[in-house]
């Protein structure tokens, strides 16, 4: 009897402590603004359910009117969202805050525990092991690579001189064959039909991960395990995860180390050097990383490098279109930095800080991931005054923030000059973060600037742009 007392009394234990500490968290975020839960079980779905203008526009209402802060349900989940400056470095400069929030588990399918969705230990072994990739010397080279398929691209768009042209099909197609040549140092150009099918299926999980962002009640594996893009996702993955790994086999079996010397990097001229190398450097002199975990950050960067850059020069090519006497000067600072046969290399590229102001300002307007999430490391005060116990998920809008009129004045206008620097000094630090920011900003920010101002500079040297509809600017 008392070792079967002693039994209920740690079962009931281990239930009631984390319960408590649920019940916490919940009492702390029901204390902030927001729009009223419907119930326990659904939360404010049905606010959010429909098509994707819907949950932007009521995401947004939301923002504007509980400013600063405030709290929304997802199913049985309350999450606090934040969207000023002050809130955004208490949360992302402290490495307390540096774990992802449950919103992050429908990519583990695909991208298992990557840079993007480990925490710990393992997140920081691997931001090491990476960074390296985004060193001076390995950039250079790959900006050959974005000048090569830049020409592709131009070559065909030229087959739409002088009429209207879709171009985001063409720029998907650009920053998949880019990344998929740097990442892994496979080319989509001249594709076979495994490489078609691994295209495809890049396209299609992309789609089926924006499903389940729009119905947050699919994290559920229970309830998503009815819905018919379950098996669609599982069978994609296969596909993905059989390419990635006859990738990374075939490039070991032709394995020559990265040489690291005082921060230089050296590589074989025999071959074009790949993220995909030094992982392989890692695992084969390290003992750092395992096949599972190359393929893991392989995946991620596809993922991350893909449609976030294809959606901001989309966004890049809208703005210029829409603002000539921009797009003019954009040419100028083009034709005073190269000649008609010149390409760009870093250093010209770094020259261009017209276009660099412009590009900042487009990705404020429409930055390409416009909330993240956290799972708070410790308790904090917000900016407001509110407290959050560790453990709170907290949604951090960047959209909003970028938006915000008392951070930049008359938002919805474009203009590049707000990165001017005497201006960007009188800014909060964190008032502009379209790649994140602190400990756990995106680790490829440099090579995506990079990407955008090499295919800016191809397309402009050729063309004039011409808007079909303004609109969004």
């Amino acid at each position: 009897m008392i070792i079967l007392l002693i039994i209920v009394a740690l079962v009931l234990a281990l239930f009631l402590k984390p319960l408590g500490h649920y019940i916490s968290i919940i009492k702390y975020v029901q204390q902030l603004p927001g729009p009223p839960c419907e119930n326990f079980l659904h939360g404010n779905i049905t606010h959010l359910y429909g098509p994707p203008e819907k949950m932007f526009k009521t995401v947004r209402k939301w923002g504007l009117e509980y400013y600063p802060i405030y709290q929304n349900w997802i199913a049985h989940v309350a999450v606090a969202n934040v969207m000023n400056p002050y809130d955004f470095e208490t949360i992302l400069s402290n490495m307390k805050h540096t774990s992802k929030s449950m919103i992050y588990d429908m990519l583990h399918c695909w991208l298992g525990t990557g840079l993007l969705t480990s925490d710990g230990i393992k997140w920081q072994t691997r931001r090491k092991i990476l960074t390296p990739a985004f060193h001076f010397n390995i950039l250079q080279e790959f900006i050959k690579i974005f000048n090569e398929e830049t020409e592709t691209l131009v070559q065909q768009l030229k087959k739409h001189s002088n009429s209207s042209v879709d171009v985001t099909e063409y720029i998907s197609a650009f920053t998949l064959n880019t990344i998929g040549e740097t990442a892994m140092g496979t080319s989509f150009g001249t594709e076979t039909s495994t490489g078609r099918e691994y295209k495809k299926s890049i396209q299609e999980i992309g789609e089926i991960l924006k499903y389940k962002l729009l119905r947050p009640w699919l994290l559920s594996k229970f309830v998503y395990v009815c819905d018919p893009n379950y098996w669609k996702e599982i069978k994609l993955v296969k596909i993905l995860h059989n390419f990635t790994n006859n990738v990374i086999a075939n490039r070991q079996s032709n394995f020559k180390p990265v040489e690291q010397k005082s921060d230089e990097f050296s590589y074989s001229r025999r071959k074009r050097m790949a993220m995909l190398d030094l992982l392989l450097t890692a695992k084969n002199e390290d003992n750092l990383i395992d096949d599972e975990g190359i393929r893991e950050e392989v995946d991620t960067f596809m993922f991350e490098g893909h449609d976030t850059t294809a959606v901001a020069i989309c966004f890049a090519l809208m703005c210029i279109a829409c603002h000539p006497d921009i797009q003019e000067r954009i040419f100028e600072e083009i034709e005073e930095t190269f000649s008609d046969d010149t390409k760009p290399d870093y250093k010209s590229l770094q020259e261009l800080k017209y276009m660099e102001r412009c590009i900042k300002e487009v990705l404020r307007l429409y930055p390409s991931v416009p909330f993240i999430a956290r799972s708070l490391g410790e308790d904090i005060v917000t900016y407001s005054g509110h407290k959050l116990k560790a453990g709170s998920m907290v949604h951090l809008h960047i959209y909003d923030m970028h938006h915000n009129p008392q951070v930049y004045p008359d938002p919805e206008k474009f203009d590049p000059d707000r990165f001017l620097p005497e201006n960007c000094l009188k800014r909060h630090n964190f008032a502009y973060v379209p790649f994140s920011a602190g400990p756990r900003n995106c680790i490829g920010q440099k090579f995506a600037i990079l990407e955008m101002k090499a295919v800016l500079v191809g397309i402009l040297k050729e063309f004039t742009l011409e808007p079909v509809d303004c609109r969004y600017t």
